[in-house]
């Protein structure tokens, strides 16, 4: 039923489009004007200016044809990550990969195309389904900065699929809340060659800090990074100022709550030990955290209906979806934290932000022919 040829075409037209976060103006244009051509409406919201891009957030709808059928969300994301300044894809048989040079962008372009052909062919044949609403997302791989400035205020859908994550046959209910965290340490200015003890090395206090810290993977549920590091000014100069930027994130919100304790608890016991008398003043290291709550937790029972609907359309076409956890977030979780049901279902990209990333296009036409019997049943609720 799903027209593979299309679908390969589609994706290698699309993935050949490069598409970096905050500069997904030209998928967003040639993506708009494929929604249109399948009958959809399509508006873009004002994402873009907000985050600095060149293009908001598309949402798209499609009227339906089952009178009384409850309205169905699909969504997947524009942008990806580096590098993806030119992408050539090499097509080998049913697989597409990159060249080498630079990311393939199937990571999300495989959830778009499945989406778009999934639509197209219950449209083609006339199969009954409600309105169906397609948000394309700006920035997700920037901190899913597109679905938190979505108004998801706009959507009749209560209920849906993104299509983000690797794998086949394979339903995302368990993703994990994360925090940023940023420590910026304070110690004290001096001449490293004339009087380095009357400074304070900050990045002396930060690695001390960082020894004494569980990072990496804590156990099944929670990891912990710290991923920059920013400070000094000159190999002579007992560095005053430094700043680290981390995370940590868990499926469990109590360990997330400890390891971030923990860790804001490394740097301040560590600075408390780092004090410096120059002439009669004394002086004290300190270090400034800032926490924010990156996203929430995806936290979807096995019983609920979105599972239930999937794994149904799953068996109509002769497969098995299982359900599983993973320690990355997706726009499912900003889109459940606003009150939708939803989970996110493998579209099957392979060895993702990588320069070896590949697609199998029969994985591809699975996913569109299992969101398309999910949106089918949906109607037949």
């Amino acid at each position: 039923m799903i027209d593979a040829a299309r679908l390969k075409e589609e994706f290698i037209e699309l993935t050949s489009i490069s598409s970096p976060s905050k500069r997904e103006g030209t998928i967003a244009r040639r993506l708009e004007t494929i929604l249109k051509s399948m009958g959809a409406s399509v508006e873009v919201d004002g994402a873009g200016e907000q985050v600095g891009g060149n293009t908001g957030n598309l949402l798209a709808r499609f009227p339906g044809n089952a009178p009384g059928a409850p309205p169905f969300l699909l969504s997947g994301h524009m942008d990806t990550v580096g590098p993806a300044e030119a992408i050539h894809p090499v097509v080998e048989g049913d697989v597409v990969r990159t060249d080498g040079t630079s990311v393939l962008g199937g990571d999300d372009k495989a959830g778009v195309v499945a989406i778009l052909e999934a639509i197209r062919t219950l449209r083609d044949r006339s199969i009954p389904h409600g309105d169906i609403e397609v948000v394309l997302t700006i920035c997700e791989e920037y901190g899913l900065l597109g679905a938190k400035h979505f108004d998801t205020g706009r959507l009749r859908a209560t209920r849906g699929l993104v299509l983000d994550v690797d794998g086949v046959c394979e339903l995302i209910t368990r993703a994990p809340a994360a925090n940023r965290l940023t420590f910026t340490v304070q110690g004290l200015a001096a001449h490293a060659g004339i009087c380095p003890e009357q400074g304070m090395s900050a990045i002396q206090i930060a690695a001390e800090a960082i020894a004494t810290m569980r990072l990496g993977r804590l156990d099944a549920e929670t990891t912990a990074n710290l991923g920059v590091i920013q400070g000094g000014l000159a190999g002579n100069i007992v560095p005053a100022s430094l700043t680290v930027r981390g995370e940590t994130r868990s499926l469990s919100l109590e360990k997330l709550e400890a390891q971030t304790a923990h860790m804001r608890r490394c740097f301040d016991e560590t600075a408390a030990r780092h004090a410096v008398r120059v002439g009669d003043r004394d002086h004290r290291a300190r270090v400034e955290t800032q926490v924010d709550r990156q996203y929430s937790r995806l936290d979807v029972r096995d019983d609920a209906g979105i599972v239930r609907l999937v794994q149904s359309a799953a068996r109509a076409v002769g497969r098995t979806c299982a359900t599983r956890g993973t320690g990355g977030g997706s726009d499912a979780n900003v889109f459940a934290e606003r009150g939708i049901e939803i989970a996110n279902l493998a579209c099957g990209m392979r060895e993702i932000h990588t320069v070896n990333e590949w697609v199998d296009v029969r994985d591809l036409v699975l996913t569109a022919g299992l969101v398309l019997e999910t949106v089918r049943l949906n109607a037949a609720v």
